[in-house]
């Protein structure tokens, strides 16, 4: 799901002459590389809501770089471990700028599944965009998911912390993922691209493959090429679901 760091994956600590963490390294970081080398994503419109929402570019910027330093403290200490203030250092920003956007610890770190899911949405949807059809969407968008998770490999922590940290968090995490599948699928079914069936089933169980293919091939190791486990995949898919 490019092997860049940055979105989830880059620590930006700016501190002055006695090592103090300052504010003043703010617009510096803010041009800093994000996720596959672009600007830095803005945060999902649910990262920080009701009135906490930020409403200028400037308060976007910050609420994407607590995420960003949200998704290295998690990632690597784990929910009980991280604090608000190691947060606030990885961001350079001010303890108090924190509870401009969130109110507590776990209100971020639901804010940040949230957005990671979309961040990763996002991915695979720009690269599967011009696919032919589903399957061939398939094999692309697995290769995506692959390469996505092997730059923020945080991701898996993050999202399995979940399920213990914040369940309903969890659930809607894959929910929507499902609801995009079960959209997706059933066009599919409509243009003849795949044989009928229960698209719902179906997209659960892709789901499934591609989560497990994930954790094996980009977390534990990511010692073959994505492509090339990718289309081994989407061959065992099409078998299924070629009409």
């Amino acid at each position: 799901m490019v092997q860049s760091r940055g979105a989830m994956g880059r620590d930006t600590v700016g501190r002055d002459e006695v090592g103090q963490v300052t504010d003043a390294s703010e617009d510096d970081a803010l041009t800093r590389d994000g996720m596959d080398g672009r600007e830095t994503d803005m945060p999902t419109a649910e990262a920080a809501g009701g009135d906490k929402a930020p409403r200028t570019e400037r308060g976007k910027r910050t609420l994407r770089k607590l995420l960003d330093a949200a998704a290295l403290e998690f990632g690597e200490r784990g929910f009980h471990e991280a604090s608000v203030s190691g947060i606030t250092q990885r961001a350079a920003v001010a303890l108090g700028t924190f509870y401009t956007y969130f109110d507590s610890k776990e209100s971020l770190f639901r804010a940040l599944v949230e957005d990671m899911g979309a961040l990763t949405r996002r991915w695979i949807a720009e690269r599967v965009a011009q696919a032919p059809d589903r399957l061939t969407a398939e094999r692309v968008g697995l290769e995506a998911f692959i390469e996505f998770v092997r730059a923020h490999r945080n991701l898996y922590r993050i999202v399995m912390e979940a399920q213990f940290v914040a369940e309903d968090a969890y659930r809607r995490y894959y929910q929507v993922f499902a609801d995009g599948y079960i959209n997706n699928l059933e066009s599919a079914k409509k243009r003849g691209e795949i044989r009928e069936g229960d698209v719902e089933v179906r997209a659960w169980a892709l789901i499934g493959i591609s989560v497990f293919i994930g954790q094996r091939y980009a977390v534990w190791g990511d010692d073959r090429p994505a492509a090339e486990i990718a289309a081994e995949a989407a061959d065992f898919i099409a078998r299924g679901l070629k009409p």
